[in-house]
């Protein structure tokens, strides 16, 4: 079997050695690993993403020609080729993918997408800025990303929310011999000697320094949420009750794997520049022999068994990354847990299609629907996006929300002990404005053992899409008839019914 492999690098590359030994080791193993696999060519794809203007939309476009024009001897042939995606490589190829062949019965030119540490729902760290990035020594070597991607790595960003939720409500029938096969395989360690103390983002937990694992995970879910029609109490109050569900889908069934002390980039421990052509330790060992796991999938029944291998395989070496120690020769040692983390997404729009970006977003727990009953250390980060800004992100503790056992060290000490979760998780939302011509009621969803298992789940990310009533009042227009006296020149009176009476329906 002749295959043809295409390399995608990240975000703000100016220099194909990027993809470091990475193409030239995996080569010569598949060469030599007593299978029919034979690499025929290797191209290193290069697209431009630190110029401000261009944005995800342009290089899916341009990716397209590229196909058509540079593979075209491949394609003629009948052959497909195989894509290996770093970083933004990965969103930049499923945007062309599902600009193209989503939605189309083209059979796609490309058989495999195998993203390494891809930031399919954003990086927390882009919402620092082009500035700020520009200056973090580990990754962006003076580089300025261009603000166009970086818009849209922004987690929460409105065209990352579009595109995830298309992969989510994407048939199961475009994975397979005749769609493509999916991959994400990614770390979730830290690499200390680029830990920067200015942006904690750069050492969080349940990332790989840059990518959280759920922000890369494709298996992710959406929720919609929508508030009933307003009414009005006999004492002339409005009133709304709970939150009523609307659709909810999970995305197609994808393969994940977290790699063992992989970070996201640098040459000791980054996913892609860590392997080299002449090692046989495990650092570099792994890494290939999961890529080639994924290239030599081909039907629908070796993709659901490597879905699973892979799964036990993430749970075992989670596991053993649990506590990490530090020493440290003058000081006492540090200790560091690896927990599994979830994301959730908000977007609050109300019945006319309005972002609402002004409001109060409460999580609660237990029985009593409370939020002092939420579990300690679960909350991790809250970040909202500055373009679309109704759309936030909470990032959580996932062990910790459901309950957590206690960690020992080698000696068999506890270094951390055992600590209840919660079986339960609502939220209330508290909109504005909440007075006027035009406003909003709260809402809320009542903590409930469902919620929590619907929407949280490890190492993946849920959208929620919440619809709020828009309540309008028949006082914001009115006719007044024309009498004998002129009427006033303003209209500055009608303020004292802002708010109260009839509203529209």
């Amino acid at each position: 079997m002749n295959l043809t492999i295409v390399f995608v690098h990240g975000w703000s590359v100016t220099n194909l050695n990027t993809y470091g030994e990475l193409p030239l080791r995996l080569k010569a193993d598949a060469a030599k690993n007593g299978t029919t696999l034979e690499i025929k060519d290797i191209f290193l794809g290069r697209y431009i993403s630190f110029h401000d203007e261009v944005r995800m939309t342009d290089i899916s476009r341009s990716f397209q020609t590229a196909v058509e024009e540079q593979l075209s001897e491949v394609l003629l042939n009948g052959n497909r080729f195989i894509c290996i995606t770093h970083s933004t490589g990965g969103p930049v190829v499923r945007d062309w993918w599902n600009k193209y062949y989503n939605s189309s019965n083209e059979t796609c030119p490309m058989s495999h997408l195998i993203m390494l540490a891809p930031a399919n729902y954003g990086s927390a760290l882009a919402q620092l800025g082009k500035g700020k990035l520009s200056r973090l020594k580990s990754w962006w070597a003076g580089v300025e990303p261009g603000q166009g991607i970086l818009d849209w790595l922004a987690i929460g960003s409105g065209d990352a929310w579009e595109l995830n939720k298309d992969w989510i409500f994407t048939d199961v029938s475009k994975i397979g011999e005749k769609g493509i096969f999916p991959f994400v395989i990614t770390g979730q360690a830290i690499d200390r000697k680029f830990y920067d103390h200015l942006n904690p983002y750069t050492g969080e937990t349940g990332s790989d320094g840059v990518v959280r694992v759920a922000a890369a995970n494709l298996q992710g879910r959406y929720l919609e949420l929508i508030q009933p029609v307003v009414t009005k109490k006999s004492n002339d109050q409005l009133s709304s009750a709970d939150f009523i569900q609307g659709k909810f889908q999970e995305a197609p069934a994808t393969a994940l794997r977290v790699l063992s002390n992989k970070s996201h980039s640098g040459d000791d421990m980054g996913i892609m520049k860590s392997v080299k052509q002449n090692d046989s330790t495990d650092a570099s060992t792994e890494t290939i022999h999961t890529i080639l796991s994924c290239i030599q999938v081909q039907n629908s029944e070796q993709y659901a068994t490597i879905c699973k291998q892979f799964e036990i395989e993430t749970i075992l070496v989670q596991e053993r990354e649990r506590l990490e120690i530090e020493s440290e020769i003058f000081n006492s040692d540090r200790l560091f847990f690896h927990d599994r983390h979830s994301m959730l997404i908000f977007r609050v729009r109300d019945t006319e299609g309005f972002p609402v970006t002004d409001y109060d977003l409460i999580l609660t727990a237990g029985i009593n629907n409370d939020p002092d009953h939420l579990p300690e250390g679960f909350f991790e980060d809250r970040q909202r996006n500055l373009v679309n800004k109704e759309i936030i992100t909470y990032y959580f503790n996932y062990d910790a929300m459901k309950g957590l056992g206690p960690v020992k060290n080698d000696k068999g000490e506890i270094v951390r002990p055992s600590f209840p979760g919660t079986d339960k998780l609502g939220f209330e939302i508290h909109p504005r404005p909440d007075a006027g011509f035009v406003k909003y009621l709260p809402c809320k969803v009542i903590a409930h053992e469902n919620m929590l298992q619907k929407v949280l789940v490890p190492n993946s990310t849920t959208l929620i899409d919440i619809t709020l009533q828009r309540i309008v009042f028949k006082e914001t227009t009115r006719f007044e008839p024309i009498t004998d006296k002129m009427p006033p020149d303003s209209i500055s009176d009608f303020s004292t019914k802002m708010g109260s009476g009839d509203i529209v329906k």
